[in-house]
């Protein structure tokens, strides 16, 4: 039944499946699911339970830093294989056992690395919706008109009022084309790996924080 949930939504999206939509697909009344599942939330909850139940496992080998990279990239990969469960991740109550074992994986590679319960507690902090293979981009850049004279004289306006934010646009390498958010991603969690394990290396410690 979720495996069919799973499918009906990487096809529709979130809000399907409808209990009845699932229910003709599997070709039992809607009744016959509540058998199995309280409500849409426990079968999105189900849903979720499957796709990081299927997130790859991965090698251990070479140390907490590559071990813990691989682990989430095979979390990001499962992700977006189901474009749905970000959202539906994002809106769960409570983790679930899938969830709460994907955690713990991760932190265990950190405690074997050696870091100690307090720099692994802001470590999975920091690493936040990233564990998960995914993160949110909060605003969104503003899209430009199509027309040239439009669009001139649109970001004339806009490169008086940000101009950092034009330099970044206009001169980094590719910034004018889209982003490949897979390279992107790796960027962030490379970056966070980094600071985790230069801290580590550095003894840090909550009790220091000036």
């Amino acid at each position: 039944m979720l495996a069919r949930a799973v499918e009906l939504a990487d096809e529709g999206g979130l809000e399907p499946p409808s209990m009845r939509r699932l229910a003709e697909s599997l070709g039992v009344t809607p009744m016959a699911l509540y058998h199995h599942v309280a409500d849409h939330e426990a079968l999105v909850d189900g849903m979720v339970e499957t796709v990081l139940e299927a997130i790859a496992d991965t090698s251990t080998e070479g140390g907490w830093r590559p071990a813990v990279r691989r682990r989430i990239l095979a979390a990001r990969a499962e992700i977006l294989a189901h474009p749905w469960a970000t959202r539906a991740i994002e809106t769960r109550h409570a983790a679930s056992a899938p969830a709460l074992a994907h955690m713990d994986w991760i932190m265990r590679r950190l405690f074997e690395g050696g870091l100690s319960a307090d720099l692994v507690h802001h470590a999975m902090h920091a690493l936040s919706t990233r564990m998960w293979g995914f993160t949110r981009e909060v605003f969104p850049t503003p899209t430009m008109p199509e027309g040239a004279e439009e669009r001139a004289a649109a970001l004339a306006g806009f490169a008086s009022r940000y101009p950092s934010i034009v330099r970044m646009a206009t001169t980094a390498p590719h910034a004018s084309a889209e982003c490949d958010s897979d390279a992107e991603f790796a960027f962030a969690l490379d970056l966070l790996l980094d600071g985790i394990e230069r801290r580590h290396e550095g003894g840090w410690s909550s009790e220091l924080r000036s």
